[in-house]
Parts: structure tokens; sequence; C-alpha cells
């Protein structure tokens, strides 16, 4: 099938620290079955409840991923089996995760996500907000999240040198907090601009159509 074509195009083209997410949102089960039977178990998804019913209905070895704009009244839905939050771009987000781990007795992985870009549609953390953070500690508290890292998009745009400029000053923020946070993970790079994310350090990406295909909407 085409998928597990592509899947196998792009592993042979990405270093092996780079993990690839595939973007399933919108997508069919039987599509993201192909990926799985092919031996791919990081799925990443931006709806919640579509994220709650494709976990119902798939293997439980999966590695599912938020990673679209996550509403602090929805956490309760996904937090007993997500793997890795993406898209924290608040405080008031990451108590709500950190509470919600409680409940479930687990701590829950999660990226900030650091607003690169010259997108107003984009969320995220400014750089001085997260430097804000830090200095205040608010992190301490919060012993049922684990950060592992930051993610970022860059501007929706076909200026080259812009996107390389957004992904290597997070790269460089990046560099500031890995060892005093230990940090591991820094996800930038999708479809249209992953290759120019793995030069500027991202290991880890989220790929949608160059898997699966055009959208279905």
């Amino acid at each position: 099938m085409e998928i597990v074509k592509n899947l196998i195009k792009i592993s042979k083209t990405i270093p092996d620290n780079v993990l690839i997410v595939a973007v399933s949102k919108t997508k069919p089960i039987n599509y993201i079955k192909s990926a799985y039977v092919h031996g791919h178990r990081d799925f990443g998804e931006n709806k919640v409840q579509e994220l709650v019913e494709k976990h119902d209905s798939l293997p439980k070895d999966i590695n599912w991923h938020m990673i679209g704009h996550l509403q602090r009244n929805k956490v309760k839905y996904i937090a007993s089996f997500v793997n890795l939050i993406h898209s924290v771009d608040s405080y008031r987000l990451l108590f709500e995760i950190n509470k919600q781990g409680f409940k479930n007795n687990r701590v829950i992985d999660i990226l900030v996500q650091i607003d690169i870009s010259n997108d107003n549609t984009k969320f995220g953390f400014t750089y001085s907000e997260f430097d804000e953070l830090i200095k205040l500690n608010k992190l301490k508290s919060l012993k049922n999240i684990k950060l592992k890292g930051m993610m970022g998009m860059a501007s929706y745009t076909t200026d080259l040198s812009l996107i390389e400029r957004e992904f290597n000053d997070l790269n460089k923020y990046f560099k500031k907090y890995k060892f005093n946070l230990e940090l591991d993970v820094l996800s930038m790079g999708m479809s249209s601009d992953y290759e120019i994310a793995i030069k500027y350090n991202s290991n880890m990406i989220r790929l949608g159509s160059t898997i699966f295909g055009t959208r279905i909407k």
C-alpha cells in the first residue's frame, strides 16, 4: 500500500534519532492500521473526540500524541492514555494536565509550545513568557507532568529563509534550557518543512500528507 511505501521512503532519508509522528487526524482507521502493521507506533491527532475514538478502536500499544490546541476542559478525556501532549501553551493548561495526571495516578509527558511564527492563528508561550515561568519556578510543584521538551511551528509561508530563522531561533532557545531542565525532545517540522527542521536539530517531526496523502475533509 502507498502508505507503507511512503513510510519506508521517508525513514531512509532522516537520521535515526528523529521520531516520525504520523499525523492521522481525519484519516480513517484502515489508514492507521496499514502503518501499524508495517511497525509504526506513533500517531498524532488534533481533536480530543477523534483521538479518544481511535484509541478505543485500535491496538493499545500505539503511542498517541495530542498535537492540536487543547482546551482545559478536554484534558480529562485523554489523561488516562495519552503518551505525549505537544501543544501545552499556558500555565493554566499545565496545571490542569497535572491535576488530571494526579487523578489518573500517572505522570503525563508534555512539550511546551513556543510561538515562533508570525501567524496570529498559532498558539504558544513567547520566549519571554517561558523565561518567566522558569524564573518563578512554577513547574516544580507540578509532580504529575514531565516536561520532555519544546515544540514550535514555523510561519505558513513560502519564504524558506524565514522558516530557517524561526527554527534556528527555537533550536538556540532549546539549548539554553536543555541541560538544566533535562529536555530531550525538540519537535519542529511538518510535511512542508521537516527537512529544514531536521537541519536545526529537530528530533521529532509530524508528517501527515507526506505519509497518508491529501487530507480528507
